[in-house]
């Protein structure tokens, strides 16, 4: 049993390069697996290992960074290695919305937990956003949520700047941390009734039970879990190789889906040489799998 966790932590950091390197060694090391995204204004990841491994490595990280606590972090378990190899990334922003998050941001706190969420997106005035990428809301959102239909999460504000400033607003992510810069933006530019689902999604299907749930769906993950469902049991979803987005139960009973080729989503935008390539790729893939060993065509998410 393999133990997944997920964080993020908005605290000034220095010597991004020498950290990296610290960072990389400690997950080498430990044998966790999984991405660290570190910049100036924070960290942000998921990691997956042994249960005593990723303790160590999880007090390393805030020892480094001299901090005591996360802003969030979500707890989860999986049969298999969710993952196949550590990395660490330098990037400007934990998440890219041309918004640096320093400790002289003063914001409110507009985190609300499961039990009260229910209750405050169930009243006809509050506008529910989905604050994920389009293809995560097709796998499943909460009952009467908008998604802006944005690929880029920098394109975001755009759509921001369109909301009324009177109007209660509540924006769920996967694990809360695009939804904590989304807020200040909105406090930044005037917006008071600003709430947004503590711990994002992962933590309200962790929470919540199935009966008292407004979730519909399933909870796209960027690993090779693809989709999680109540009490964080890994779902039905798999991935496409041809377009490398979710597929349904649904989507493999369509003419349109080939294993390791196509989808509903990509069959008809592939060309014949692709698809031929494709199923030479699964055919290695395949023989691999006969001989109990992973091929190198083999991706992660």
């Amino acid at each position: 049993m393999f133990e997944v966790v997920g964080f993020y932590k908005f605290v000034k950091i220095s010597y991004l390069k020498k950290n990296q390197k610290v960072l990389l060694e400690t997950l080498k090391k430990k044998n966790i697996r999984g991405t660290i995204i570190i910049s100036k204004e924070g960290v942000n990841g998921t990691i997956s290992g042994k249960a005593a491994d990723i303790k160590f490595t999880i007090n390393n990280l805030k020892k480094t960074f001299k901090f005591k606590e996360f802003n969030s972090n979500n707890k989860s378990k999986s049969l298999f290695q969710p993952f196949h190899k550590p990395k660490v990334k330098i990037k400007n922003e934990v998440v890219p919305m041309n918004l640096i998050l320093n400790k002289r941001i003063k914001k409110k706190n507009s985190h609300v937990d499961p039990i009260k969420w229910n209750k405050l997106i169930k009243e006809k005035d509050t506008v529910l956003i989905d604050a994920r990428k389009p293809f995560e809301y097709d796998v499943g959102t909460f009952k009467g949520a908008i998604n802006p239909d944005v690929d880029n999460f920098r394109d975001f504000p755009k759509y921001l700047k369109k909301l009324k400033k009177n109007q209660p607003i509540a924006m769920f992510c996967t694990g809360g941390i695009r939804c904590e810069k989304a807020s200040v933006y909105l406090e930044n530019k005037g917006f008071n009734n600003i709430y947004q689902l503590n711990g994002g999604i992962l933590n309200y299907l962790k929470k919540t039970n199935k009966k008292k749930s407004l979730w519909k769906g399933e909870c796209f993950v960027f690993d090779n879990r693809i989709s999680l469902k109540h009490g964080l049991k890994v779902g039905s979803y798999s991935m496409c190789s041809g377009c490398r987005k979710p597929v349904s139960r649904k989507d493999k009973k369509s003419k349109k889906y080939e294993e390791g080729v196509s989808c509903p989503n990509c069959h008809d935008n592939l060309t014949d040489h692709q698809k031929s390539r494709f199923r030479m790729r699964q055919k290695q893939i395949n023989l691999a799998k006969e001989a109990g060993k992973r091929h190198i065509f083999q991706k992660e998410y």
